[in-house]
């Protein structure tokens, strides 16, 4: 299976604002929300400098496709109803241009994301699974309080480099991803990545991977069209349950 090609740029814009709206409910049947923070963003193909976000204040659990907000490069709405996060257009704004390539960012306050990044430093390779971030993911270590100016936003996308993932110290986790899908997956599993080594650190000390075999693991795992498949069935999942998110 790959992923889908499309004949207008409509039916693309329509089918990563599908994604993000699931990705929302993922989230939230995950546990992801904390208050009002947490975002996550997909460029519209029409506009790269544009892109789309989830309303402000609104739960990742009622989320749907005609909620979403279109924001230009200026953190203006372009489309849309409802306000937007202004840290979510820091940071996102200055991650979109740090990375062209990637299509959509993702960011939550995740509870074990969050404990991890309390620690300041990096995964380990202890687990298959942690070896898709293995030499992968970066770490900003400067919290300097909510993010409000888009200075902060460029030293994250500094530190998240040309990586899939960066952890934020003190603050959480941000993941990238070429679809909407693939960013959302890494963000799921490095949330559960970070969970599994916490939970190993505190019974004892956990035996690394070697690297070789860790780099193996990350080319058949950690690939944007893994990440992408890997979320095919929670998306089966979700909009089975959740078709309202489509409106």
């Amino acid at each position: 299976m790959l992923p889908p090609r499309f004949d207008s740029v409509e039916q693309e814009r329509l089918h990563r604002k599908q994604e993000l709206a699931a990705a929302f409910r993922l989230f939230g049947r995950f546990g992801f929300a904390e208050g009002v923070a947490g975002h996550i963003t997909a460029r519209d193909p029409g506009n790269p400098e544009w892109f789309w976000v989830n309303p402000f204040g609104m739960s990742f659990s009622r989320i749907r496709v005609s909620d979403l907000v279109l924001v230009d490069h200026a953190g203006n709405v372009v489309e849309g109803s409802h306000p937007v996060n202004r840290a979510a257009f820091c940071i996102h704004s200055e991650v979109h241009k740090a990375r062209p390539d990637a299509v959509a960012a993702a960011h939550a306050h995740s509870v074990h994301g969050k404990a991890f990044s309390a620690l300041r430093r990096r995964l380990d390779p202890i687990t298959q699974d942690a070896c898709a971030f293995f030499e992968d993911h970066g770490l900003y270590e400067d919290f300097r309080g909510v993010v409000n100016d888009t200075e902060e936003g460029r030293r994250i996308g500094a530190a998240l480099g040309p990586h899939k993932a960066v952890i934020l110290a003190n603050h959480g986790l941000l993941t990238v991803g070429q679809s909407v899908a693939e960013a959302a997956w890494w963000f799921i599993t490095m949330e559960r990545s970070c969970q599994a080594q916490l939970l190993a650190m505190a019974a004892g000390t956990p035996y690394a991977i070697d690297r070789e075999t860790a780099l193996q693991v990350r080319e058949q795992i950690g690939s944007p069209l893994s990440g992408w498949f890997q979320l095919r069935p929670l998306w089966e999942q979700i909009t089975e349950d959740q078709p309202d998110l489509f409106d």
